[in-house]
């Protein structure tokens, strides 16, 4: 199951109470303060990984609650820290804190831990609080709480290029023949209902870029029509876009047009982004056809194989380009 948004609830680990002890020596009834101190509460760290690709699990383990630390101990004895906890994200996860709406951290990088809940300090024990003005101290200070929040998971999938068509546009199609990517493909609309990511490597195996393929949108889809638009959050860190439409549709540029239209709802950046457009399914098109399209329209069939060395090589241009760009 795909699962690209969850809620959990982080409890760090509480401090160890600090100890409030007195030396115990043979002829020596009183000794000096000798209170250790308690031990640190267990953090909460979370990490990206690529390994992740959706946040299922995380979505049926909702409570994280790190250990609290040992309280200290006599002799000077300091309590030991709770132990801490990860969470393994997928790279791309937002996570906000769900009560202020604030975002937290954004997972970009790999094998990177960042606390998300910070565990109580220990409290320190009497031996610890002696000092010139109070050679004997009488109390011991308790651990503190450690942070506990709730937080709200997002996953944004990293990709280079965005596919985006209407259903049976040939997306799944197009993906599974230029990567190892098998999404399911079938001859009815909205076959495809979660994301799929697909590793393209160019001729010569040294260069590649991930191409992300996204549910059909239908007109409308803003409104809750088809699955809505609410898997376009997976393309929104694409460099480009690629706009899919079938060469059998009547009028491609208007398809085109609804496309756009519907990506704008959702974001102005997104539909900002610079754009591929590609006439699929080429192999339908009746040998007679006079189909005009602008100059810099692509066409291929996936089924064929035709035009695909073409457009991809039109997509890694653009994606060097927009990169080249951000450096």
């Amino acid at each position: 199951m795909f699962i690209d948004e969850t809620t959990i609830f982080v409890k760090a680990g509480d401090g160890g109470n600090g100890c409030f002890s007195y030396e115990r020596l043979k002829y020596k009834p009183k000794g000096k303060p000798d209170g250790g101190d308690g031990g640190r509460g267990g953090h909460i760290y979370v990490i990206g990984s690529r390994q992740i690709h959706t946040l299922q699990d995380i979505a049926y383990h909702q409570q994280y609650k790190a250990e609290r630390g040992a309280h200290g101990k006599g002799s000077n004895k300091a309590g030991r820290s709770g132990e801490d906890i990860t969470i393994k994200v997928p790279l791309g996860t937002v996570i906000y804190d769900k009560d202020s709406g604030d975002l937290l951290i954004d997972c970009l990088q790999e094998e990177t831990p960042v606390i998300i809940a910070k565990g109580g300090r220990g409290g320190r024990g009497n031996g610890t609080l002696v000092s010139s003005r109070n050679p004997n101290p009488d109390h011991s200070e308790p651990g503190k709480p450690g942070e506990e929040k709730n937080l709200r998971l997002v996953l944004k999938m990293l990709a280079d290029v965005g596919l985006v068509g209407r259903p049976n546009a040939g997306k799944s199609t197009f993906l599974s023949k230029i990567s190892k990517a098998r999404p399911k493909i079938a001859d009815y609309p909205f076959t495809t209902t979660s994301p799929n990511l697909g590793i393209v490597k160019m001729a010569g195996g040294y260069d590649s870029f991930i191409v992300a393929d996204i549910p059909g949108l239908i007109e409308d889809c803003h409104k809750g029509k088809g699955l809505g638009i609410r898997f376009l959050r997976h393309i929104e860190r694409t460099k480009i876009l690629a706009i899919l439409v079938e060469a059998t549709s009547t009028d491609p540029l208007a398809d085109a047009d609804i496309l756009l239209n519907e990506l704008a709802h959702y974001s102005q950046e997104l539909v900002s982004k610079p754009k591929c457009f590609i006439l699929s399914k080429s192999d339908l098109l009746p040998s007679d056809s006079h189909l005009k399209l602008p100059q810099d329209w692509l066409t291929m069939s996936a089924a064929t194989g035709e035009g695909i060395d073409t457009v991809l090589k039109r997509l890694y241009s653009m994606v060097v380009s927009v990169k080249e760009e951000n450096e």
